[in-house]
């Protein structure tokens, strides 16, 4: 299966928080100067209302002429030092009404600068009188400006903070999934007996959770029922084979036997040695399936490669096959069966031998990766398609050997004893390229 490109629903769901806030803040920061605008304008205008009121009131305690003066002004003017504020009250000459604000213009010590101005008209002792207060658009724009920078800190540390608690509120809820994926994951068998269920308050998480106990408990009992049945099936067999093996042998010892006669028991013997392989081995992959076999043994991991090389090593040297092993160290795996072990090399190098042509080469290499041991077996053979390499462990997927030397399970048997130590396996290969089989111990003991 292509993992490539695929993702934790955690993260799926963090990025898609992330990604609608993101669209939001987009839209937020693009309207976010009218808003500004808006927000500003209305709050300056207020601020002018206001200051209207103060100086309508401070008129009506003392009156008007302290703000008059007799000369060829005829008014009342006032700016602070920055000139960002100005209050002015002057004589009009006719009696309109005013009441509105907009921008404008003045020039103050040969500066024009923008101001938003409020107008407003009074009608006092009989004449009238036209109140200017104006703040400058400058001091305006600047106060919108940090109001806009706050804004887009706290909308970053916004984004920031949720995506953290986006996050670990995720990690907390999808708990229950990571619990049943690591009760899955820690099986090496169909049983699936865990006794509590699931606690977690989320509803969907507990049916998965029962549903998947369900699907387990009958796949387990639909496996042990298979195991059973193998079992029970090979055991039968065994008695009419040996029986049948018995009285073949006995017609051969016969003196005066016709040829033809003699050689079609001897393929019946063949036959029948072929079928008692193939019920040897599938009792053994029922016995390692159902942990029938003790792991109390201590193997030199190097030494065992020493071992299936010599055996194998006169028939590689009958088909012009050179086999080179590399395991110097001394190498300790606890709790294993040995037998076991020496099976599951034993395949995999026969397999290489019986795949590579002459004047090939095969290289058993063991070596400490770390805490870790590993054994490697690559041959110089005609390789494997993909399609081959999909169904390498698949029970009967290969073609037994006619000779009668393979009954098509034996790499079968490699993985269920693997399995049975918690060796990981894994193998590369390609058409005419030969094939490498790689068997990763878990951590032991020197």
């Amino acid at each position: 299966m292509n993992h490539r490109g695929m993702m934790k629903l955690q993260t799926k769901l963090a990025l898609f928080d992330l990604l609608s806030k993101l669209v939001f803040s987009a839209l937020f920061i693009a309207f976010l100067p009218l808003i500004i605008e808006r927000i500003n304008t209305g709050q300056i205008d207020n601020e002018l209302i206001n200051k209207r009121e103060e100086v309508i009131s401070l008129i009506s305690e003392v009156g008007i002429a302290p703000f008059i003066v007799s000369d060829s002004a005829g008014g009342f003017g006032s700016y602070n030092i920055l000139k960002e504020e100005y209050i002015s009250l002057e004589r009009a000459e006719t009696g309109d009404e005013w009441n509105y604000i907009d921008v404008t213009q003045r020039i103050i010590d040969n500066e024009t600068i923008d101001y938003r101005v409020l107008h407003y008209s009074l009608k006092i002792d009989g004449e009238y009188y036209l109140l200017e207060i104006g703040m400058s658009l400058a001091s305006i724009t600047y106060a919108a400006r940090n109001i806009r920078t706050v804004i887009l800190v706290f909308l970053g540390l916004f984004i920031f903070v949720t995506l953290l608690s986006d996050l670990a509120y995720t990690a907390r809820i999808l708990r229950p999934l990571r619990i049943i994926t690591g009760r899955l994951g820690e099986t090496s068998s169909p049983s699936f007996d865990v006794v509590e269920p699931l606690v977690t308050s989320t509803e969907d998480f507990v049916k998965l959770d029962r549903t998947l106990r369900e699907m387990m408990k009958k796949i387990s009992e639909l496996f042990r029922q298979e195991k059973e049945i193998t079992v029970n099936i090979s055991h039968e067999l065994m008695t009419p084979v040996s029986i049948l093996r018995s009285k073949l042998e006995n017609m051969l010892l016969r003196e005066g036997l016709d040829p033809e006669v003699e050689a079609g028991i001897e393929e019946s013997l063949r036959t029948l040695h072929r079928l008692k392989a193939l019920v040897n081995s599938m009792l053994m992959i029922a016995r390692i399936e159902s942990s029938q076999y003790l792991k109390e043994e201590s193997v030199d991991l190097c030494e065992l490669l020493r071992e299936v090389t010599a055996e194998l090593e006169p028939v590689a040297d009958d088909g012009g096959v050179t086999m080179r092993i590399s395991c110097e160290n001394k190498f300790t795996f606890s709790n294993a069966n040995r037998s076991l072990l020496f099976s599951m090399i034993y395949n995999v190098v026969n397999n290489a031998v019986k795949n590579t042509p002459e004047g090939g080469r095969i290289d058993i290499t063991g070596r400490d990766t770390g805490g870790r041991f590993e054994i490697s077996v690559c041959d110089t053979g005609k390789g494997m398609s993909s399609d081959q390499l999909a169904r390498l462990f698949t029970r009967f997927s290969n073609r037994p050997d006619p000779a009668g030397n393979s009954t098509g399970i034996g790499l079968a048997i490699t993985k269920s004893i693997a399995d049975f130590h918690d060796i990981a396996v894994r193998v590369l290969s390609g058409p005419e390229k030969g094939t490498q089989f790689f068997f990763f111990f878990p951590a032991i003991s020197l």
